[in-house]
């Protein structure tokens, strides 16, 4: 959608912004025109009002202002996730208002510990035993993060119309990202879908139809740990995904040293049939 800001958003004397909830709001109606869903939406709301609170009488958003609230949840003991996530929902909101100059970067001091690295033989071994114990759910999840690159937060996207089109499109950070459902995996996620009901709608969901939570999630895939004999901080989606980019930029970096061999061989051929 398109939205005139002009008269939205005010300048201070600082350089910065007036914001007022009508830009608020204005925001989180492109998000929901992008796809995303209510619990986002609901969830960039919270983050923008306790912003809003936090700014001084005038409203004034200004780099000073956003650096005085950045510090005070970590003062104030939230988990550094927390602080980069909330970080991240106003830089989308300056970047609708036109504000980018005022956006601040994530700090990589508080980022999140990488997820422990998995071998693709440890992943056989938690399909194998999923498969072996009769635990479709188990064995379906865990072959989705790891062959699609999905988080759990994207999970709901994931329909059997997306699986029939072979992709599942996603606005991670208010950016569009593509993720390819590989086309031995659709098969098996139709059939899944068909048994569980779940033609319509997400494919994997609660029995009262709400998105499965990233607890839940993680509890599922560790379930299988000790019949697969894999270390349990090792079962969760994240490390999937790390091993499904892992695998990705490894098959990558193949392909491009036997396009650049294969350039090489090209070239000394006709270097030899018309060199000087």
């Amino acid at each position: 959608g398109w939205y005139d800001l002009s008269d939205m958003t005010g300048n201070t004397a600082l350089g910065g912004v007036d914001m007022d909830e009508r830009s608020v709001e204005a925001y989180l109606d492109s998000l929901i025109l992008r796809g995303r869903t209510e619990g986002t939406v609901q969830s960039y709301r919270g983050k923008l009002q306790m912003l809003r609170a936090a700014l001084p009488a005038d409203g004034a958003l200004n780099r000073e202002t956003l650096e005085s609230w950045r510090r005070g949840m970590s003062e104030a003991g939230y988990s550094p996730g927390t602080v980069n996530a909330a970080l991240s929902v106003v830089n989308g909101y300056l970047a609708f208002i036109g504000r980018k100059e005022l956006q601040m970067e994530r700090n990589a001091d508080i980022a999140e510990p990488a997820a422990p690295e998995l071998r693709r033989e440890e992943y056989i071994r938690l399909l194998q035993a999923a498969k072996q114990l009769q635990r479709e759910r188990a064995y379906m999840l865990t072959k989705v993060f790891a062959t699609t690159g999905l988080t759990v937060s994207e999970l709901p996207r994931l329909t059997a119309q997306a699986v029939e089109e072979g992709a599942v499109v996603s606005f991670p950070s208010g950016t569009r990202r593509v993720s390819v459902v590989p086309r031995c995996l659709r098969e098996e996620l139709l059939g899944f879908a068909r048994r569980a009901g779940a033609m319509e709608g997400p494919i994997f969901t609660t029995r009262g139809g709400a998105p499965l939570s990233r607890t839940y999630v993680s509890d599922t895939i560790r379930a299988l740990s000790s019949p697969a004999r894999v270390e349990p901080e090792k079962c969760n989606p994240r490390s999937l995904r790390r091993l499904y980019l892992a695998t990705k930029s490894h098959l990558e970096e193949g392909v491009a040293a036997f396009l650049a061999g294969a350039y090489e061989r090209m070239l000394e051929n006709e270097q030899l049939s018309v060199g000087w």
